[in-house]
């Protein structure tokens, strides 16, 4: 076994969902406890500056230079936490020489990966196929990631007569669930720029996110008996109702794609009594997420004049911005990844990433940070797979970019 596929085999079946109800950071200890983990690995692999902060749950470490000539440093970063789906017992399977039919993930609770549902299965005819026991997720997303970036040290390590600047790696938490990077201190990690390794199949790779907001209203209603609620009764519940039935009805993500902006009712809560309404809003361009942001205020303002006093109060938090607006004014992030990827026939699939990345929040801290596939697919749930070989394409894509950053 490959020391890449050793690793990725033993990372993966550490359980490090995150937890979105708690408020620690990092928001679960099994994240501390994998931290701590590679911590002890990059020691034992020498390189400096190894520091796991424990304010904000990232590890980050240093290969230093060995030229001169290479003044360029770069990072990489993937991120310790799996989604929020179950984790607990990973069990890869590993299909060697992958023969390009249906995949038997559990012979006891016949769960098959069918080749008609996910037909790009056929592309890793011949591959090391790693798949789940269809009762998990994988942690390809974003485990992967870091198995990659540990083979681009174990290569430059190696490979001492290759000049290269400095490289920086970062493996931090909760990414999941979108606040992992909140807290990121860049002077830990001082670069030219950088990537985060944490899409999909190979060729995917994005430098423009959404802009993002979050909105929660607050409906006081008035529960009066039915039978003499005339005239007295404000159901928040049917408020709720109206104020949702009042957005774009096109807006929504199951309707848009591409650049197309959203509002997304995340979750409703309530009775007549009361209700919270949480929406996520969603656009690419600057000027209509703003536009976006306005319209729920004005309609907030609109309805509680129908009331005989204010019912509907709005909290609008704006929680990432398009990292495009940052990685436009210096595009040698994006320049060298695409160079690198041509050199390696790799066909560079660019697309607005209908997301975000802690890339989208590192940016704005003054690293312009990109996003890499990891190889893998079908992120999130029990049908995630990947290939050694793509983990392997990915590893060289990254050894790449570090031979062409001057």
């Amino acid at each position: 076994m490959s020391k890449l596929l050793e690793r990725f085999i033993t990372y993966v079946k550490l359980n490090t969902r995150s937890d979105a109800s708690s408020s620690t950071i990092p928001t679960t200890y099994s994240q501390v406890e994998f931290a701590l983990i590679l911590k002890k690995e990059l020691e034992e692999m020498g390189l400096d500056s190894i520091f796991y902060n424990e304010k904000n749950g990232f590890l980050t470490a240093k290969l230093p230079k060995n030229s001169d000539e290479k003044v360029t440093s770069v990072g990489f970063i993937a991120h310790l936490d799996t989604a929020d789906y179950n984790a607990d017992n990973i069990t890869p399977h590993v299909f060697s020489n992958y023969d390009g039919g249906d995949v038997v993930l559990n012979k006891e609770t016949n769960i098959i990966m069918k080749v008609d549902e996910f037909p790009n299965l056929k592309d890793y005819v011949g591959e090391t196929l790693i798949t789940t026991d269809g009762t998990t997720l994988l942690g390809a997303d974003d485990k992967a990631g870091i198995v990659e970036i540990l083979e681009l040290l174990d290569y430059f390590i190696s490979h001492p007569a290759i000049e290269h600047g400095d490289i920086y790696v970062a493996f931090g938490p909760d990414e999941e669930i979108g606040t992992g990077a909140d807290h990121f201190d860049v002077s830990y990690f001082p670069v030219d720029y950088a990537y985060t390794i944490d899409s999909g199949r190979i060729g995917h790779f994005e430098y423009e996110t959404f802009n993002a907001a979050q909105a929660t209203l607050t409906i006081d209603g008035t529960s009066v008996h039915p039978g003499t609620a005339y005239g007295m009764m404000v159901n928040a519940l049917k408020v709720a109702i109206n104020i949702d039935a009042q957005l774009p009805q096109l807006d929504v993500p199951e309707k848009t794609r591409g650049y197309e902006g959203f509002y997304l009712l995340h979750d409703l809560e309530g009775s007549i009594d009361s209700a919270t309404m949480t929406y996520i809003i969603r656009d690419h361009d600057k000027a209509r997420f703003a536009e976006r942001k306005d319209y729920m205020t004005r309609l907030v303002d609109e309805m509680n004049k129908t009331f005989d006093r204010p019912r509907i109060s709005l909290q609008l938090v704006d929680q990432y911005y398009n990292m495009k607006d940052i990685i436009e004014q210096d595009m040698r992030s994006v320049d060298v990844a695409v160079k690198a990827m041509k050199q390696l026939s790799i066909d560079p699939i660019i697309t607005p990433f209908r997301g975000g990345t802690d890339g989208s929040k590192i940016s704005f801290m003054g690293v312009p940070t990109p996003n890499i596939f990891t190889g893998g697919e079908n992120f999130h749930g029990q049908y995630e797979f990947i290939t050694l070989e793509s983990m392997e394409t990915v590893a060289k894509l990254l050894i790449e970019i570090v031979k062409l950053s001057d």
